[in-house]
C-alpha cells in the first residue's frame, strides 16, 4: 500500500512495549513486512510517541507500535501511523480490514533481491531521547522528581531524560518482567506515585502508562493533577509566553466543565471534541490550536509532536514550574473544578448498552441538573458513564441509576 504510493520500497519502523506478547508480535510483523518486500526497522522497547517522532523525522513510510497502552499485560494491540507520525487514515484502515476479512485477495510475497531487510534501529530511540532533552530551556537541578514508568515503555527513557536535565529522580515501575505492565503502577494506579512523593518529600511526580503517551501528575502535597489541570497549567504558561495560537485549546466532552470556565477567565477559549486522542489532534488541526488533550492525561503539543507524549507533557510542566518559580498548587490557584463522577460498567455488547442508556441519561440530566456522557470504551468491554454538576450527590445518583439500568 505505501510502497505503491511512494513508488519504491516501503520502510516501516517498529516499536514495542514490555508485554510478553510484544516480542512475539514484533518478530511476526518484521517477518510479514520483509516477506512482502518492505524494510523493517526495529526500535525495540520504546514509547508510542517515539515511534511517531522517528517515523516523521526520519522519513519512514509508516510507523508501528505494539502496545495495549494502559491495559493489563494479557491485552495487546497494534497502532499504525502514517508518514506524518499521525494515526492512520480511515481509508487505509479500511484497506487493512478488507485484507484481514479476506475481501481483497492475497498479497504476493517478494522473492530474490526484492525481499526486505530487518534493521536494528536503536539509534532512533536514542535520537528521540536527545529530542526530549533539547526541549528544556531550564535546569532542574535542586528539584526532587518522582517518576512512575508503569513497568512499561518509559522504564529506561524517563529517568535518563530527567537525570540529564539535572533533577534528583526517585522511581517506581521500572522493573518490567513481561507480566507486570500497569500492574498497580502507572497513570491508572496513581496511588503508588502519591506514596512515593509523600514518603520522600518530593517537589513533583509524574506517572506514565504502558506506552507513555499519557501523563498524570502529583504535586508536592500528594494531590493528583489530572489532564484537565495539566491543560490549564500549560495553556496559561503558553499564553504568557505568547505561544498559544489564537488563545485556544482543545479538550473533550469528558473534560471537567471547570476547565472551560477557568480558562475562559484567563481569556482562553476551549474547543470541545469527542473522546479520543485522534479526535483531539483532528480538532487541533482544524482550529489551529497548538495545545489539546484529555482528562486521562493524553496531552498534545503540536509544536513538538503529532501525537500525545507523556514525557513531553512532563517536561512542559517542569518548564512552567521552573520558569515561573511556582509550585503546582500555586499554578492551579485559580483553577476551580466541578464535581464529577465516572463509573465503568462491564457489559457484553458495549455499543448496544450505551445506546439504550441515552434516553434515560437525557431525562436524568434534566431532573438532577447534571451533565451526563455515556459512551462505549474504545479498548474494553465496558460502558463509561460520566456525570458532572454543581452537586456531587446528584452526580452519584445519576451514575447509580444508569448503572442499575444496565445491571437490572
Amino acid at each position: 500500500m505505501y510502497a505503491a504510493k511512494n513508488g519504491g520500497r516501503c520502510r516501516a519502523v517498529i516499536g514495542k512495549d514490555t508485554r510478553l506478547s510484544s516480542y512475539m508480535l514484533e518478530y511476526s510483523l518484521a517477518a510479514g513486512l520483509t516477506a512482502s518486500g518492505a524494510d523493517a526497522y526495529i526500535l525495540h522497547v520504546t514509547t508510542t510517541p517515539s515511534v511517531s517522532y522517528i517515523t516523521r523525522c526520519d522519513g519512514f513510510d509508516c510507523g508501528i507500535m505494539i502496545s495495549a497502552s494502559h491495559n493489563p499485560y494479557f491485552d495487546n494491540g497494534i497502532k499504525i501511523m502514517n508518514s506524518a507520525g499521525e494515526k492512520l487514515e480511515e481509508s487505509a484502515i479500511a484497506q487493512i480490514e478488507n485484507y484481514l476479512d479476506g475481501k481483497s485477495g492475497e498479497i504476493p510475497f517478494a522473492s530474490g533481491g526484492a525481499i526486505g531487510r530487518t534493521v536494528d534501529y536503536v539509534s532512533g530511540r536514542n535520537r528521540y531521547i536527545g529530542h526530549l532533552i533539547s526541549l528544556s530551556t531550564c535546569s532542574y537541578k535542586g528539584l526532587r522528581v518522582g517518576l512512575d514508568a508503569a513497568n512499561g515503555s518509559a522504564w529506561q527513557i524517563a529517568r535518563s531524560v530527567f537525570d540529564a536535565l539535572g533533577a534528583k529522580t526517585f522511581v517506581v515501575g521500572v522493573s518490567p518482567n513481561g507480566t507486570n505492565v500497569n500492574d498497580g503502577v502507572g497513570s491508572t494506579h496513581i496511588e503508588r506515585l502519591v506514596e512515593l512523593v509523600k514518603s520522600n518529600s518530593l517537589d513533583i511526580g509524574f506517572a506514565f502508562d504502558g506506552d507513555a503517551d499519557r501523563c498524570i501528575c502529583v504535586d508536592a502535597r500528594g494531590e493528583v493533577v489530572t489532564g484537565d489541570e495539566i491543560l490549564f497549567i500549560c495553556a496559561d504558561y503558553l499564553k504568557k509566553r505568547g505561544e498559544l495560537s489564537g488563545n485556544k485549546v482543545v479538550c473533550t466532552v469528558l473534560s471537567n466543565g471547570g476547565l472551560i470556565k477557568s480558562l475562559g477567565l484567563r481569556g482562553i477559549e476551549c474547543a470541545v471534541c469527542d473522546v479520543g486522542d485522534k479526535n483531539v489532534c483532528d480538532e487541533m488541526s482544524r482550529s489551529g490550536a497548538v495545545l489539546g488533550g484529555e482528562r486521562s492525561g493524553h496531552v498534545v503539543f503540536s509544536k513538538y509532536e503529532s501525537t500525545g507524549d507523556g514525557l513531553v507533557t512532563a517536561i512542559m510542566i517542569m518548564e512552567a514550574l521552573v520558569e515561573q518559580k511556582k509550585t503546582v498548587d500555586l499554578l492551579l490557584k485559580d483553577y476551580k473544578s466541578l464535581p464529577q463522577v465516572t463509573v465503568n460498567v462491564a457489559v457484553e455488547d458495549k455499543v448496544f448498552a450505551a445506546e439504550i442508556l441515552l434516553k434515560d441519561a437525557e431525562a436524568l440530566s434534566k431532573s438532577l441538573g447534571v451533565r451526563l456522557v455515556v459512551r462505549p470504551s474504545g479498548t474494553e468491554d465496558v460502558v463509561r458513564i460520566m456525570a458532572e454538576g454543581e452537586n456531587y450527590e446528584n452526580c452519584l445518583a445519576a451514575c447509580a441509576k444508569l448503572r442499575e439500568k444496565l445491571n437490572g
